[in-house]
């Protein structure tokens, strides 16, 4: 039944690269957490005369350089004047060249979203009507080929290091201090702060890399590193680094004086070692919080806090099982961990667990929005894999928690037994040397006398050794402690997929952005349709706003029926970005025929149910492009207006 910790530990790491591996080349390019949800002009559409800039709205704000938004002409050539700005909230434009010829122009962009991640895209429009272009709509990508697989592993490693050190290091101090003396626990705490500190220089240098070209040739670019470090994500990665400094002294007392203290010393050590640790780790896991996910979207003041939490809570859970595993399988045989350091870390784990679970409910609400994004989304359905795998583990820990009820607390009897043992042999050396001594006074030459005593003493530690040998293989033996080995392995080995699957959540596009740049696109192939002529008659236009205040953003619809001159039907929809419809204080409708100088010719619709408004009756007078305008009030103070043309008659 025994087995030798070399066979598990070489499956493990198995299981841990395939993981990875499989992870990381199903992942492709990084996904965009900001989406494009507005540009003018629009995609796909054809304008009489060339627009005096190019406007871009997303999601959620952005970083620009020179080369972030490019306008292309039909040949290729920059038509733009390479200096982005913010327009307003998360509107960005580029101004273009005076007197563009007629044809089919393309609009490139490539931004760093605020949580961090590289956004790419390309779409074309056309000036008069459309031609042949030599450009691809495609080309430009971010976060992808070989330096975006690196980039993945490098998050991998920083996550695995930081549950490493942060959980085992607690692990010992808080369940096992016993612990500090061993040379396999010191170790995997080392690792752990090796792992993430190289793990974080080497996302430094990607860094500019992974959000510009994508090239491995410009890793060592150091004018795109000093970009980088005047970055959100660039400032996360110098913090972490330097709290991994102070984590190294953290190391260094713990497993260097810690041991050697009396019991007094302990305890004031410890209190110190607690306040300073849970400092420095809330510090690390803050690196993560500033400058993803929990940083941007809705409530970041709250969202942060509760991020912190929860890669703390997971470090606890996941970081301490490592430890486990390794002192289970690793501790030497007169310093085993004992039941009452493996019950400690059941009551730790629990605990971890409930706040996961709690801060997990949270950040699934805020990033997905509604139900159907479970299912709906790639954020969604890795978010179920995680959700399975948790349960899972909650499963495996509670069969270790049963085996931890069970185990017999070998320790201390193997303790004594390995404590008698060193005695029995301690007691045949002195009576060997008393021997070797009595032997010596008399004529037999004194080196005899000394090579007697040297072998009596290594005979004491040979059967010193295999006494404690015999200990372990009883301790080994007992079936409560081999049980509890398989289960903590088991819970180890999902953990390392359950890792797998959170790294990849936090680069994949959350699915209540991703519903929302679907909605976006739903309504600009809409408006662009109906804009150009709709076979039944009626007009559908989709505009999305955003008043700047509270609640103020989403999508106001306007149709019109038949869309001809004379009198017509109106209905106006306002939703939410998820979809749902919702009520705002004004809704007010102008029509303006800017060709002929008409207007605007101002509607104001009656409220009919949540989310609706409706007029009867509303008369365009001449046929041609009108420009419909629609003014959203969402507050005392706040209110936008947005238009679009379309062309009616």
């Amino acid at each position: 039944m025994r087995q030798t910790i070399a066979p598990r530990v070489r499956m493990f790491v198995l299981l841990l690269l395939a993981v990875t591996g499989a992870l990381l080349a199903a992942a492709g390019p990084a996904s965009a957490h900001a989406a494009l949800t507005g540009s003018d002009p629009a995609q796909g559409v054809v304008v009489d005369k060339a627009p005096t800039q190019v406007t871009l709205t997303f999601s959620e704000t952005v970083s620009l350089n020179d080369d972030s938004l490019r306008v292309l002409d039909p040949k290729g050539t920059r038509v733009d004047d390479g200096r982005p700005g913010n327009v307003s909230g998360t509107s960005y434009a580029v101004r273009l060249h005076s007197g563009l010829p007629d044809g089919t122009y393309t609009v490139t962009y490539q931004v760093v979203s605020a949580d961090s991640h590289p956004v790419a895209g390309a779409y074309t429009f056309s000036i008069g009507a459309p031609s042949e272009t030599s450009v691809s709509a495609s080309a430009r990508k971010a976060g992808g080929g070989v330096v975006g697989w690196l980039y993945g592993f490098g998050r991998y490693a920083s996550y695995a290091g930081f549950i490493v050190l942060t959980g085992a290091a607690a692990f010992v101090l808080a369940c096992w201090q016993r612990g500090t003396g061993v040379r396999a626990v010191q170790r995997l705490v080392v690792s752990g702060w090796v792992t993430i500190t190289a793990a974080t220089l080497f996302l430094l240098l990607l860094r500019g890399s992974y959000t510009s070209s994508g090239k491995v040739g410009d890793v060592f670019d150091l004018e795109l590193l000093g970009q980088v470090l005047q970055t959100k994500t660039g400032a996360a990665l110098v913090s972490r680094l330097m709290l991994l400094a102070a984590a190294a002294l953290f190391i260094a007392v713990l497993f260097g004086a810690y041991d050697k203290r009396e019991a007094e010393e302990k305890r004031d050590l410890t209190f110190g070692l607690a306040i300073g640790g849970t400092v420095v780790a809330t510090g690390l896991a803050a690196s993560w919080a500033m400058a993803e996910h929990a940083s941007t979207g809705i409530q970041p003041g709250l969202a942060m806090p509760v991020d912190i939490l929860h890669l703390l809570a997971a470090a606890g859970w996941l970081g301490g099982l490592t430890a486990l595993l390794v002192a289970l399988y690793r501790a030497p045989a007169d310093r085993p961990v004992e039941a009452a350091a493996v019950h400690r870390f059941s009551q730790v784990a629990f605990g971890s667990v409930v706040a996961l679970v709690a801060t997990g409910v949270y950040q699934s609400w805020r990033q997905l929005g509604s139900w159907s994004a479970f299912t709906d989304t790639r954020y969604g359905q890795l978010l179920l894999a995680k959700i399975a795998l948790v349960a899972l583990l909650v499963g495996l820990a509670w069969i270790s928690r049963r085996w931890t009820a069970r185990l017999a607390d070998t320790t201390a009897k193997g303790t004594a037994k390995a404590s008698a043992a060193r005695s029995s042999a301690a007691k045949k050396q002195h009576v060997a040397a008393a021997s070797a001594g009595a032997a010596g006074s008399g004529k037999a030459p004194a080196d005899g006398a000394k090579q007697d005593t040297q072998r009596a003493a290594q005979l004491a530690r040979q059967r010193a050794a295999v006494e404690s040998a015999r200990q372990k293989r009883l301790r080994d033996g007992d079936p409560n402690r081999f049980g509890l080995r398989r289960s903590v392995l088991a819970e180890a080995g999902v953990a390392v997929v359950l890792l797998a699957v959170t790294t990849a959540l936090t680069s994949t596009e959350p699915g209540r952005t991703e519903q929302d740049a679907a909605k976006a696109a739903a309504a600009s192939s809409s408006s662009s349709s109906s804009a150009t002529g709709n076979a039944s008659g009626a007009l559908t236009l989709d505009m999305t706003f955003d008043t700047g205040g509270t609640d103020g953003k989403g999508v106001v619809s306007v149709d019109l029926n038949p869309a001809r001159v004379g009198a017509n039907e109106m209905h106006v929809y306002v939703t939410r970005p998820n979809g749902r419809a919702f009520d705002v204080p004004e809704v007010k409708v102008a029509f303006t025929l800017e060709a002929k100088d008409i207007g605007p010719l101002p509607v104001v619709p009656d409220h009919i149910t949540t989310g609706h408004w409706s007029a009867n009756g509303v008369q365009i007078p001449l046929a041609g492009e009108w420009k419909i305008a629609v003014t959203v009030r969402t507050s005392d103070v706040d209110q936008v207006t947005v238009s679009k043309n379309a062309q009616i008659g």
